[in-house]
């Protein structure tokens, strides 16, 4: 599928800048994946535990979205004919998901500086954004994997999967709050796991069998020899966390009971896991297409000298935005303690 008639650097190059995206994109959705989550769970409890959920993702939330931001920048620069394509199709849930950004950082900050009457309307506006922000994603994704198809059936496709990726954000959310919090919030966030696990898992096939039959070429490169045996291991795998989520779960709240803390981050890592192989399947039935079937990587990408002169600037920006992220998680990692504004 690469151009035999361009050269190296022309070939390469739309390819690195394909993969960059690709992984922005990933990082974004398990980063703030999870305390949109957590923001969509904000509904379910009293104040003193919207305090303590907050303060889980307070000094993470605002930097996971860089990711996103690096995403889109890169489809705008190096692929700029397949950014005002895509971003045309999804105009509509584009600036949905923006006006739930907006919402959630506005609610974020108001919240503290809100007297105790008012509190209660930025808890809502920063769980409506979460939710507003998560149903949005998951349209666009579910349209994407069409390939922007029309109809009824399609819009109906695409909400069902943003259901369905807000039920996966919201698993990671409350698998977050096992691991950052303790007591009966811990418990409720088990509760909330469980619940989350189905529509999750249905979203995660929804995807894999909608994704081959949609394409002769997608159909092809799942089930024939030899991809169908190489790449057997990926659903199997994905199965097997479903297994191990569901597993886990089961046993905490007796463990908690008793105080004993052992595998609280296993639901959150194999939750991850999913993500990444559903990822992964994804993005190899996608390649080398950004838009399915209509407009490759190579065919939207910026000219070779311009994706030189963008690719000094990733070098530079990208190490930043790795090393601050791993800062903070390191600095803030641990057991969340009770929010304070003084």
């Amino acid at each position: 599928m690469i151009p035999n008639d361009l050269s190296l650097a022309a070939n390469w190059l739309p390819l690195v800048f394909y993969v960059l995206l690709g992984l922005s994109l990933l990082i974004y959705v398990i980063l703030d994946g999870y305390d949109l989550g957590v923001g969509i769970l904000l509904k379910q409890v009293r104040i003193e535990e919207k305090d303590l959920m907050i303060a889980s993702i307070g000094p993470f939330w605002d930097a996971n979205e860089t990711w996103l931001v690096l995403a889109v920048g890169i489809l705008l620069v190096a692929f700029p004919v397949a950014h005002g394509l895509i971003l045309g199709w999804l105009y509509l849930p584009t600036v949905l998901l923006l006006i739930g950004l907006i919402l959630r950082g506005v609610a974020f900050d108001f919240r503290v500086k809100a007297h105790a009457a008012a509190q209660p309307l930025w808890n809502d506006v920063f769980w409506a954004g979460s939710l507003l922000a998560a149903l949005s994603q998951g349209y666009m994704l579910g349209l994407t994997i069409l390939g922007f198809a029309e109809g009824w059936a399609a819009h109906l496709f695409a909400l069902m999967i943003g259901v369905c990726l807000a039920a996966g954000y919201s698993l990671l959310g409350a698998t977050w709050l096992i691991m950052k919090t303790e007591g009966a919030l811990q418990l409720k966030a088990v509760k909330w796991a469980r619940h989350s696990l189905s529509l999750t898992a249905l979203g995660v096939l929804a995807v894999s069998i909608a994704t081959p039959f949609l394409s002769q070429r997608v159909l092809e490169k799942w089930f024939t020899l030899p991809w169908l045996v190489l790449l057997l291991p990926i659903p199997i795998i994905t199965l097997i966390l479903f297994l191990v989520i569901a597993r886990s779960l089961a046993r905490l709240p007796s463990r908690l009971a008793n105080e004993n803390q052992y595998g609280i981050w296993v639901p959150f890592a194999a939750s991850v896991g999913i993500f990444i192989l559903a990822f992964y399947g994804l993005a190899y039935s996608i390649f080398p297409f950004l838009i399915i079937e209509k407009m490759t990587l190579w065919e939207a990408a910026s000219s070779e000298a311009a994706l030189r002169v963008i690719l000094y600037g990733v070098v530079i920006v990208l190490p930043a935005i790795i090393g601050y992220t791993i800062f903070a998680y390191r600095i803030f990692w641990g057991k969340v303690t009770t929010l304070r504004y003084d």
